[in-house]
């Protein structure tokens, strides 16, 4: 099973200290967050992709090729990476080249994003966010698996014998994941393709997560790709942690009753109640996740969120220690003593790699 983190990429002030970093100071601090994740064991650093402020993550591929050339065995991911409003032949091209610079440590996860207005920014229509999902996405496959492609769809130009480059490392296009909080469409893509579903549980109560990965599960295999358990699951969450659970609720309260994205809402004692975030000790954080696998069954990627709503670094790095010296081991271990027989590995280039050969030799026989 593999462990990450991601980050959205927020600049928000600190409503300790009323400071806001600066756009430069937060880029770097990505980085940072980045090489402690993979320095205290983690599998997996995801980058989000936005194109407004307060965020500063529109380049993933920018951020992550830097990450690539400082790190030796990070997975490098996207939390998001918009199939509606980026061209598909871009994304090729760009995620292949960032393939081959990180020697396969890629992967993607598809998604609609959450921001309205970015689709005419780039000349799209939200209307057609479902529609732009499976046509773009449908054309990034061939793309990736075809050397040539002759194309036509209904969003954007014909593509007339057209080859993308680079090809995918050793011919194994990055896996992909599809992110969706609410839509049955984008576990249904999912599904038919065989590509993983991933669950960005943070603002949902576990009934509705439940729902969602069961349905996907339940069409992977109906289109034939394995059993339900096989299929590929991830999950995210959100944690902060102290050693004393009442320091992590008195000193994390501010942060999240101030964050752009849940601040002035409800509070956060019904937040954890109601939602997958845990704020208290390594071992409540622990629980907790461990109860994700009642709802959503054996799965592959467990990502948190740690590094948003104005926390300082220091703060950020604090809690990536705790979580790679006290809490991912552990949970690595009561993962793997209860997984169930027949369940799918987490995806990486190698055994991807082992797949596409193995599924050559028996196409030659």
């Amino acid at each position: 099973m593999q462990f990450g983190i991601f980050s959205v990429g927020d600049v928000t002030p600190d409503p300790t200290t009323g400071r806001t970093p600066t756009e430069r100071e937060r880029i770097k601090a990505m980085v940072e967050i980045a090489l402690k994740a993979e320095e205290v064991g983690l599998d997996v650093f995801a980058t989000g992709e936005h194109h407004n402020p307060p965020f500063v993550p529109s380049s993933p591929t920018t951020l992550l090729g830097y990450i690539a050339a400082r790190t030796e065995k990070l997975i490098l991911s996207t939390a998001t990476t918009l199939i509606t409003t980026n061209d598909p032949v871009k994304i090729a091209e760009d995620y292949a080249m960032l393939q081959h610079l990180a020697d396969g440590r890629l992967d993607l996860i598809m998604g609609r994003g959450n921001t309205g207005p970015v689709y005419p920014w780039f000349g799209k229509d939200i209307r057609d966010g479902i529609d732009l999902a499976l046509e773009n996405y449908g054309l990034l496959r061939r793309l990736w698996r075809e050397d040539v492609v002759d194309w036509e769809g209904t969003f954007r130009t014909p593509l007339q014998a057209f080859t993308s480059t680079p090809r995918p490392l050793d011919g194994v296009p990055p896996f992909v994941w599809h992110g969706s909080i609410r839509s049955p469409e984008i576990a249904e893509q999912a599904a038919f393709y065989g590509d993983g579903f991933f669950h960005n549980n943070i603002f949902w109560p576990p009934d509705h997560t439940k729902r969602m990965v069961e349905l996907y599960r339940e069409r992977y295999a109906h289109h034939g790709h394995g059993t339900p358990e096989q299929a590929v699951v991830g999950l995210g969450g959100q944690v902060f942690m102290r050693k004393n659970s009442q320091d992590a609720v008195r000193e994390f309260r501010p942060y999240f009753d101030n964050a752009p994205v849940y601040g002035h809402g409800p509070s956060l004692e019904d937040f954890t109640e109601q939602t997958p975030l845990t704020v208290g000790s390594p071992q409540q954080v622990i629980e907790r996740t461990l109860s994700f696998r009642e709802y959503a069954g054996d799965y592959q990627r467990q990502l948190f969120l740690m590094d948003h709503a104005g926390l300082p670094l220091k703060t950020v790095l604090e809690q990536l220690d705790i979580l790679g010296e006290e809490v991912v081991p552990v949970l690595r271990a009561e993962f793997a003593a209860v997984r169930r027989a027949g369940v799918a590995d987490a995806p990486a280039h190698r055994s991807l790699l082992s797949a596409a050969a193995a599924s050559e030799e028996v196409s030659a026989a």
